[in-house]
């Protein structure tokens, strides 16, 4: 029986009240402390402290910025940074921004994220030869320079009718004149 002095049980009963010891310096802290009142009085004092310790990271500790008018603003954040709110709400929104640090940092926090994204999107529009957007206005207005340009397949039927308009009416002028 391998015995350990009560300076290495005391070293070793914080690893041995979390369970991260081998079984077997498990048996031998246990037996020492069934053998040792003191140390037996030192592991139930820190295993109650540690259930205690536990307790407390279990419990959800609640913020006093968590609150009805938090969560509107967080429902109507989306519509306040687009512009999308009227005067009244506008200003109310900014009030809870203002009182509430929850709020602030929200607000921040999807500021920096629109910022961003804009400068994403104009990286990544210098990068390209092509300007997408421009094209596909121009398509939706229909008020291009490009447009000029007409199908070929319009043109030959165009071309046709003109021609066998031309050839009806010299057969018509030749028959009746």
């Amino acid at each position: 029986m391998h015995q350990l002095s009560c300076e290495q049980v005391t070293a070793l009963l914080s690893f041995y009240v979390e369970d991260k010891l081998s079984d077997k310096l498990t048996q031998y802290v246990r037996e020492h402390l069934e053998q040792c009142p003191q140390c037996m009085e030192k592991y139930v004092k820190l295993k109650n402290m540690f259930g205690k310790f536990m307790d407390t990271q279990n419990q959800v500790v609640e913020n006093p910025y968590i609150n009805k008018q938090y969560e509107d603003f967080k429902s109507n954040l989306s519509a306040y940074v687009d512009n999308e709110l009227n005067d009244f709400e506008n200003i109310r929104l900014k009030k809870i921004a203002i009182s509430n640090p929850l709020a602030r940092q929200d607000l921040e926090n999807i500021y920096t994220f629109k910022k961003l994204l804009h400068s994403a999107f104009e990286k990544t529009k210098n990068d390209m030869k092509t300007d997408y957007s421009k094209s596909v206005l121009c398509k939706l207005s229909q008020d291009c320079s490009n447009n000029a340009k007409v199908d070929p397949f319009i043109k030959l039927t165009i071309l046709f009718f003109v021609m066998v308009t031309f050839i009806v009416a010299g057969m018509i002028y030749i028959l009746y004149f």
